[in-house]
């Protein structure tokens, strides 16, 4: 549901709703120490209910008193912070199910599980236990524990592994306890201020459609490999941590309660203008899309209840009306589209209650508009759990998941969505590619009638590399194949699949176009990695006429465009083995590599309804020789 990209603000706007981000997290802090006195951390033991005044005398007890070394576990399995941090969390969440954190033998009380731990064989199959991400979710809110891993100096780290910043890294790690300590404040404030906090109950999002520059407290960051953070080393694997509610900001989804509704207001206020209605209805992909999926598939929504979760003008839910539903719920926050759609529903004689029908064949009272979050509309109008047939909406914005109004989506499915029941669209899937010369600013300022001004194009392109770009792509400008980043089922996904990481590899085009390529020499120059999506209306709900909505560059174009990532130098690729230096740098001309590994990390922002992208890069040469780059951090808000 993206709008028109001529409403991307200035940085100065952000800079201003960071800042006082910043003081209202530094209230509730003030309040928080007024509250609580003491502001010294204490450590509860991981076994039982001794809390300590430092880890290392916990960690002592731990080992004395209940068997569990876990200096020695750290070393002998070469456990990085997030291993440790996923250790952790797995033992105590084997605690508090009396379990056996090495053996899995079931307890029937805590005494007994006390009594039967024992010492455990050290092997590498033993951290197969806690290898899942779900133990990147903190199991005890505020485990001070899981923060003073940063204290330790004997973390094993890869050869490629740069210097940890220790100043940096413990900068992150305070942010991360602040936020954590604030957390246990928000529902109170939202309380008060009767305003949904939790990302998961999030609804459609900002559609002014700023793309500014990263916070300076960045929320995803580098793999183990470079742990480099926009040029500055910031330690361990942070990407995976980060994306994966390690506490750091942006892995809450959480923000303050007054900045959420500042910017839901500006949000649902935004939508009031016809301008970006327009647009979107003026999108032939995304209408066909939709209109085909609906009103070609009489099976699934003839006399079906159906929700139209951000209706807009409520055109999706006419067409439903159309295809004969028995019930269409047309919600939407913003009280002036409220009033548009049921107005328009009128006088296509489908509003519920509508007192003429204008003479149209069509059932009548088929269509009730409802204005409020998703989340809250309950306030408003009564449904039954789990009665509706189809789900309908369209919540797509750049990037797929920039607007967060997926989760809404997906709260009303489980909250309303009959067992078995349909969502429109049912797929998603991020698609990505790497990009050449004639993507980015150079071609146009290197002769400007007949002036070179390269230096503008160069300093341009040094700016494109720290900020995220919304634009057509021409299909020939794509230098690599096409990779699928990520699969989403909307019928099945939970709210924190929104959060992830891919790797992919993209393998260099067998033939790429001469302004991307040097001929002479064979190569074809890289210069950042482009994505897009595709949504399905598959046959597992439309039988009669599946569909798909596409925004590659390959397809015609749709008001979502693509979303450009520029790297801070170009890579050269060649698909065939040239006569290259062994000595040589890769990705450089002078040996360029076979593909280019690139690990993607997307995870909802600090700020709300945006989204933090980090991009680990390395060059891969034909003799296996790799050349990795420094993480880079976008913010796409």
């Amino acid at each position: 549901m993206a709008s028109n990209r001529d409403k991307i603000h200035n940085l100065d706007d952000s800079d201003v709703d960071e800042l006082d981000v910043d003081e209202a997290w530094n209230d509730w802090n003030a309040d928080e120490k007024d509250e609580n006195g003491d502001d010294d951390s204490e450590f509860k033991c991981l076994f039982c209910n001794i809390n300590f005044t430092s880890s290392d005398s916990m960690i002592q007890h731990c080992d004395s008193t209940h068997r569990f070394d876990f200096p020695n576990l750290k070393k002998s399995l070469g456990l990085d912070f997030y291993g440790c941090f996923k250790l952790v969390n797995y033992v105590r969440a084997m605690v508090a199910q009396n379990s056996c954190w090495s053996c899995g033998h079931q307890c029937k009380s805590n005494q007994e599980l006390l009594n039967h731990l024992h010492q455990t064989n050290v092997s590498q199959e033993l951290k197969l236990l806690w290898d899942d991400d779900r133990y990147l979710q903190p199991f005890m809110e505020g485990d001070s524990l899981l923060y003073s891993f940063d204290q330790d100096e004997d973390f094993e780290e890869d050869d490629c592994m740069q210097s940890v910043d220790e100043e940096e890294l413990s900068r992150i790690v305070r942010e991360a306890k602040e936020v954590s300590r604030i957390l246990g404040d928000v529902e109170k404030i939202c309380s008060d201020d009767e305003v949904m906090v939790d990302a998961d109950a999030s609804s459609p999002t900002d559609s002014n459609r700023e793309v500014t520059k990263v916070m300076p407290s960045t929320s995803i960051g580098s793999s183990s490999r470079e742990a480099v953070v926009n040029g500055v080393d910031a330690g361990c694997d942070l990407s995976d941590a980060m994306k994966k509610n390690l506490s750091l900001r942006a892995s809450f989804g959480r923000v303050a309660a007054s900045d959420i509704k500042k910017v839901n207001e500006s949000y649902f206020g935004s939508y009031s203008s016809f301008g970006i209605h327009r647009e979107m209805l003026n999108d032939k992909v995304r209408m066909d899309s939709y209109s085909q999926a609906i009103l070609k598939n009489p099976s699934l929504l003839g006399g079906a209840a159906v929700m139209d979760v951000g209706c807009g003008t409520g055109i999706l839910s006419l067409f439903a009306a159309q295809a004969g539903a028995s019930r269409v719920i047309a919600v939407d926050a913003s009280e002036k589209m409220v009033a548009v759609a049921s107005q328009i529903a009128k006088e296509n004689g489908f509003l519920r209650n509508a007192s003429t029908c204008k003479g149209s064949k069509q059932s009548s009272d088929v269509v009730e508009v409802v204005h409020g979050m998703i989340e809250d509309i309950e306030k408003s109008i009564s449904i039954e759990p789990h009665t509706i047939d189809v789900l309908l909406s369209e919540w797509m914005g750049y990037c797929l998941l920039y607007e967060s109004m997926l989760s809404s989506v997906l709260f009303a499915r489980d909250r309303w969505l009959k067992p078995g029941g349909a969502i429109l669209p049912d797929t998603a899937t991020m698609f990505a590619a790497g990009f050449g010369r004639g993507c980015t600013s150079l071609p146009f300022w290197e002769n400007v009638y007949g002036i070179d001004m390269s230096s503008v194009g160069k300093e341009l392109v040094k700016d494109a590399a720290e900020h995220p770009i919304v634009d057509f792509v021409d299909s020939n400008d794509i230098v690599t194949e096409t990779a699928s980043l990520k699969n989403f089922d909307l019928a099945t996904m939970k709210i924190e699949d929104m959060d992830f990481t891919s790797s992919i590899e993209l393998q260099p085009k067998s033939a790429s176009v001469a302004e991307s390529s040097d001929k002479k020499h064979g190569l074809t120059w890289c210069h950042g990695v482009v994505l897009w999506f595709d949504t399905g209306f598959t046959s597992r709900f439309c039988k009669e006429m599946p569909a798909n909505l596409s925004t590659s560059p390959y397809t015609p174009k749709t008001h979502w465009a693509q979303t450009i990532f520029t790297f801070r130098e170009p890579i050269s690729l060649s698909s065939g083995r040239l006569d290259a230096k062994s000595s040589g740098v890769v990705g450089t001309d002078s040996c360029p590599a076979s593909k280019i590994e690139v690990r993607i990390s997307i995870a909802r922002a600090p700020q709300h309804r945006a989204i933090d992208i980090s991009m680990e890069t390395s060059a891969i040469s034909h003799d296996c020789r790799r050349q990795a780059w420094p993480v880079q951090i976008f913010n796409l808000s």
